[in-house]
């Protein structure tokens, strides 16, 4: 697909995944569907009337020098759901967002990672049960995932730093601006500290009643599991436990009193066999095979070598075989087991069984 293809698609904010494969169907790529852009198109692709005149008034506004130049001022790139850096889990789902915009290392995709939700109206409980499992999973080598919000959302990502590790928001809104507000100075730190912050919206898309469930989806599908930490009825939070449980991924629950509203929505999941519970971190790194290092604090380690970097690199705490190395690195399996073997040597490598490897 050309750039410029892609900028409009994703400023148009039409395409859903089953209407990008309907397009790919008919057109054979989005380049060809462009040209054909027209209201019968969009009514054929299911839009409602208002969305398609809505659809060409921003087709008429679209000006791509002065688009792409406001990106660059905010640091936003974008990629499609045909680019190779996509990532890999949340091309899985079926409803997996066509575009994502982002801001800072797109490499964190590539490394384990936990959906950490829960409650606006966080208690003080809710933020210990933060407080208690995020820098265990943060020293086991996980990267965070939440949303930005208030409450759960903002202690997850400020817990994950406090802990020196990293984390990613998923923000229901475009990224020309952070909502709430009083959360714009913590967006930047997670930037500066290495952090990555992502949306499928256009840039100026304000937050919508649609836009924090199609959030929602993007963090259950990314990750490896989901902890829901303290979560009423009806809350965005549950709504991130069923899109996860309908992408077969596990979802992890911590109990609260049972007289508290806030944990109702906990309470139903766990009474329902719909997740599982959970009081301690390594009741989690279990379920979803991470091996934690043996201390907290792990060895700095400087790679020797291009080669050595690649495959310490590609090495997570989720255990890998050599066939998964090979992919991800490109390099022989003899090269990477001989670099394996001295990694090990300096205790940042560890040999799990069954032909398996970790970080350590």
């Amino acid at each position: 697909m050309k750039s410029e293809t892609m900028l409009l698609w994703w400023w148009l904010n039409v395409l859903t995944f089953k209407r990008y494969q309907a397009l790919k169907q008919v057109f054979g790529d989005l380049d060809a569907a462009l040209t054909e852009l027209s209201p019968a198109m969009l009514k054929e692709l299911g839009l409602k009337q208002e969305s398609i005149e809505a659809a060409f008034v921003r087709l008429d506004e679209f000006d791509a020098p002065s688009y792409l130049g406001h990106m660059k001022r905010l640091g936003v790139e974008l990629l499609s759901i045909e680019d190779e850096q996509y990532p890999v889990r949340l091309r899985e789902i079926g409803d997996a967002p066509v575009f994502l915009s982002y801001r800072g290392d797109l490499s964190l995709l590539d490394q384990p990672m936990i959906g950490v939700v829960g409650t606006r109206a966080m208690s003080a409980y809710g933020k210990r049960i933060v407080e208690h499992f995020v820098p265990a999973f943060v020293r086991a080598g996980l990267v965070t995932v939440s949303g930005l919000a208030l409450g759960v959302d903002a202690v997850v990502a400020e817990e994950t730093l406090h802990a020196g590790g990293k984390t990613i928001a998923v923000l229901g809104h475009g990224l020309a601006n952070v909502y709430p507000s009083s959360n714009a100075k913590l967006a930047q730190k997670i930037l500066t500290s290495g952090g990555l912050i992502l949306s499928e919206f256009p840039l100026e898309l304000p937050p919508d009643k649609y836009t924090f469930p199609a959030r929602n989806r993007i963090i259950a599908g990314l990750t490896e599991g989901t902890l829901i930490c303290e979560a009423p009825e009806a809350s965005g939070s549950i709504i991130t436990a069923e899109l996860a449980l309908e992408y077969s991924r596990d979802v992890f629950i911590v109990p609260g009193i049972i007289f508290d509203e806030n944990f109702a929505g906990c309470h139903r999941l766990i009474s329902e066999g719909r997740g599982k519970l959970v009081t301690h971190p390594d009741q989690v790194l279990r379920e979803i095979g991470v091996i934690a290092p043996t201390t907290e604090k792990r060895i700095e380690y400087t790679p020797t070598s291009p080669t050595e970097a690649a495959i310490f690199t590609a090495l997570t705490t989720m255990p890998q075989a050599m066939d998964e190395l090979v992919e991800k690195t490109g390099l022989s399996s003899p090269v990477i087991s001989s670099t394996l073997t001295m990694l090990e040597l300096s205790s940042v490598a560890r040999n799990v069984g069954g032909g398996q490897w970790v970080r350590c």
